[in-house]
């Protein structure tokens, strides 16, 4: 179960170095194996392998109704590997289309991470934090 947040930077190349609290549990569940894929908000999705597999099936199984997000999910899908210094490369594509230059924020999601362009994360949580809390919230006491 991947949580918390990372502010980290891509080098020259475009590789992310993943952040050690994580690096264990990828080599022990998913063998540094990784899928990435965009997300419809804006944002990069980064799975373990075995979670994406999940993940893949479910989408695979939708109608065809669903078309255009199959191509969204499984068609901009990239399989990479963890490097043995623990640093993924994040294809120019990828980075293209979530915005990604340099500063990035990695937001570990449960079963996945998403990675966010730093500016864009920052102004969307603002924006969030801003409004008014949605009402599924109702039941936590804050």
């Amino acid at each position: 179960m991947f949580q918390g947040a990372s502010s980290l930077s891509l080098d020259a190349k475009g590789r992310l170095s993943m952040p050690t609290r994580h690096r264990d549990v990828l080599a022990a569940t998913a063998a540094n194996q990784l899928t990435i894929t965009k997300h419809p908000h804006g944002c990069l999705m980064i799975f373990p392998r075995p979670e994406w597999e999940k993940f893949r099936e479910r989408i695979a199984a939708l109608p065809m109704a669903a078309q255009w997000w199959k191509r969204i999910f499984l068609g901009n899908a990239m399989d990479v590997e963890l490097d043995s210094t623990g640093r993924v490369l994040i294809s120019p594509e990828l980075r293209a289309a979530a915005g990604i230059e340099k500063d990035t924020m990695l937001l570990g999601m449960g079963g996945f991470f998403e990675l966010w362009d730093k500016a864009t994360y920052e102004a969307k949580e603002a924006e969030a934090m801003a409004a008014e809390m949605p009402d599924v919230f109702k039941e936590f006491s804050f």
